[in-house]
């Protein structure tokens, strides 16, 4: 039973990075691609809209077990080391209660998809089309 501490400790630990990057992402020392980036991976975090529906037996968590801490991982080696410690003590600080989902972040994410589903419809078009 030690499994279901680990997985809580775990998330707690989830959900400080991700607002620690929310705040990382505004700071105008971050390199362009790692604002882009993180900005994708905070919007995903805070989206009540997942990449696999949670409904969908095994499949529905492995984006939220995997994909997330692998995103948040890679964004956390592209921010500078100040920039990270700063917006790490600054979430510490202010503590989890402005942590939460997005409409916006709802909003891109869907857009994301849009994008995806009419290049891959191009695509198939053009494919077929000949």
């Amino acid at each position: 039973m030690a499994v279901i501490p680990r997985l809580k400790q775990g998330a707690r630990f989830c959900k400080q990075q991700i607002y620690a990057l929310s705040i990382a992402c505004r700071d105008p020392r971050m390199p362009w691609y790692a604002k882009a980036l993180t900005a994708l991976i905070v919007a995903y975090a805070l989206s009540p809209i997942d990449l696999v529906p949670d409904f969908i037996p095994i499949l529905g968590y492995l984006d939220d077990l995997i994909l997330l801490p692998l995103g948040i991982m890679l964004v956390l080696r592209m921010i500078p080391p100040q920039v990270l410690a700063e917006s790490r003590a600054k979430a510490a600080a202010r503590g989890e209660h402005d942590l939460k989902r997005s409409k916006l972040g709802a909003a891109v994410i869907i857009g994301l998809w849009a994008m995806g589903f009419i290049a891959v419809s191009i695509y198939f078009i053009r494919l077929f089309k000949t």
